[in-house]
């Protein structure tokens, strides 16, 4: 059996280290702040990053290159490896499409080439988790076939349950509309927005106060994991710089539930410019995706 490799994005929301230890590439996408362009190996530090969207700078983001997407597809074909690509989200970037043009140029240079190129409809931690779970049937001896059939089934059980501090900085970037921005934001309440079975970001419900959606969060498990309880060994958890609340969230889940692992990450830039500051969201394996409320 030929080798393959897995890949994803950076709206994966991974550390470096899970790529580094299980070699999979990140295909970066980027952001712009305060006039500097920053991704690949040009990053900014996290927290520099959040103390100026915090100080009222406004960041951009853009997709992946389809150039970059091509060199890492290239190297890995020239290598003997076939390739399965994790995207973010269609609707929500444009990395999707760059990775299907990566695909194409590949082809036209190496036509025996195998690519599959996925559109996860998931992101963040909900993409990440995608990426291990699968990263897990490899490692388990599963096949390209089944690791690819595996994902297509599954990742609409992937959920995502996102406690915003403010709707404003997904307004801004086109991810809402104003008017579910304005309802969302009514003072003293936290929204909460996860991603539904089209990939797109939706309103979920809103929770007075930060302590209560914290705790919100930690139930959307027990609420929402049905039949796919025994799956959730292991839950993401990532934060825009709220790491006090998002171990909060962890720990609470963890005795509630006896979850055995947590993972923790940061929101990557090109995510955080859109949840903004002291956001956490939790991603785990469920039933159903809900509706829009």
């Amino acid at each position: 059996m030929k080798p393959f490799v897995l890949s994803t994005d950076s709206a994966s929301d991974m550390p470096k280290e899970f790529h580094e230890k299980y070699d999979i590439d990140c295909h970066s996408l980027f952001y712009t702040i305060d006039g500097e362009t920053y991704g690949n190996d040009k990053q900014l530090d996290i927290k520099d990053f959040y103390a100026r969207v915090r100080a009222g700078s406004i960041p951009t983001t853009t997709g992946t290159n389809p150039e970059d997407s091509y060199d890492k597809f290239v190297k890995r074909v020239e290598n003997g490896q076939d390739i399965i690509h994790v995207a973010f989200s269609e609707v929500m970037s444009a990395s999707y499409q760059n990775a299907v043009i990566a695909k194409n140029m590949v082809l036209e240079k190496y036509p025996d080439a195998k690519i599959t190129v996925i559109d996860s409809k998931c992101g963040t931690v909900g993409q990440g988790l995608l990426v291990h779970k699968a990263n897990q049937l490899r490692l388990a001896g599963k096949s390209y076939e089944e690791v690819v059939d595996w994902i297509e089934a599954n990742k609409l059980h992937i959920g995502h349950q996102i406690l915003v501090d403010d709707l404003n900085h997904l307004c801004r970037g086109g991810r809402i509309s104003k008017s579910k921005a304005i309802i969302g934001s009514i003072v003293g309440f936290k929204p909460v927005i996860n991603i539904d079975d089209s990939g797109h970001l939706i309103n979920v419900t809103k929770i007075r106060g930060q302590k209560k959606g914290l705790n919100w969060l930690i139930d959307s498990v027990g609420n929402l994991q049905g039949s796919y309880a025994d799956q959730n060994d292991t839950i993401f958890i990532s934060h825009a710089d709220a790491l006090e609340n998002a171990q909060y969230v962890g720990e609470g889940i963890k005795a509630k539930y006896g979850t055995k692992e947590i993972l923790y990450s940061y929101f990557s830039p090109t995510i955080g410019a859109h949840v903004g500051p002291g956001t956490v969201a939790v991603a785990f394996m469920q039933e159903t995706r809900e509706k829009e409320n």
